[in-house]
């Protein structure tokens, strides 16, 4: 049976032809870097980074693995043991997609950054994203959108939707937008 998982299918990458995204609002605090760097060093690259490949411009987006990636950079010792190569899963979606493949791989290991978050909601809204497509592609619940709404602008984020007198509910199931597949 052929698995059609990118983790199947890793790439050793120069370093040099990786770049971050402009977008991820994770956030790792020192002690946790450092560990992170003790780890590599003790054990190697045993996840690969998620990069989307830029062909026009020959490059690498980090989606998820931002972290493992400053290590090379920052750490001489895994630079020259690794020859300047990184282990890369190479996927191929859709910026939005990509927005939503980063919060996913965050979430699921740890927090976020309140205002960097807040910030891929508007960003995500301007790509013309509903909260029904931002709910189900990043796992958030719809009360966690609308406070991260309101921390970038509630009137600009809200400015072209016509509200009446009476609330009405909306069956989200039949809200055609495309899928991270």
């Amino acid at each position: 049976m052929k698995s059609n998982s990118p983790v199947y299918n890793i790439i050793p990458v120069p370093v040099e032809k990786i770049e971050p995204n402009t977008y991820n609002p994770n956030a790792v605090a020192p002690p946790e870097l450092k560990l992170l760097y003790d780890s590599i060093r003790e054990d190697g690259y045993t996840m690969p980074i998620v990069c989307y490949y830029e062909k026009e411009r020959d490059r690498y987006i980090i989606v998820d693995g931002f972290h493992r990636y400053r290590i090379m950079l920052d750490y001489p010792d895994i630079y020259e043991r690794e020859e300047g190569l990184l282990p890369v899963s190479v996927i191929d979606k859709p910026i939005d997609c990509r927005m939503a493949s980063t919060i996913r791989h965050n979430r699921a290991r740890g927090t976020h950054n309140v205002d960097l978050m807040s910030n891929i909601i508007k960003e995500l809204h301007e790509l013309g994203r509903s909260d029904a497509w931002i709910s189900k592609h990043l796992g958030m619940e719809k009360d966690e959108i609308l406070r991260l709404k309101q921390i970038t602008g509630l009137a600009a984020l809200f400015k072209d939707i016509n509200f009446g007198k009476a609330w009405k509910t909306v069956d989200e199931s039949l809200i055609d937008e495309p899928d991270c597949i």
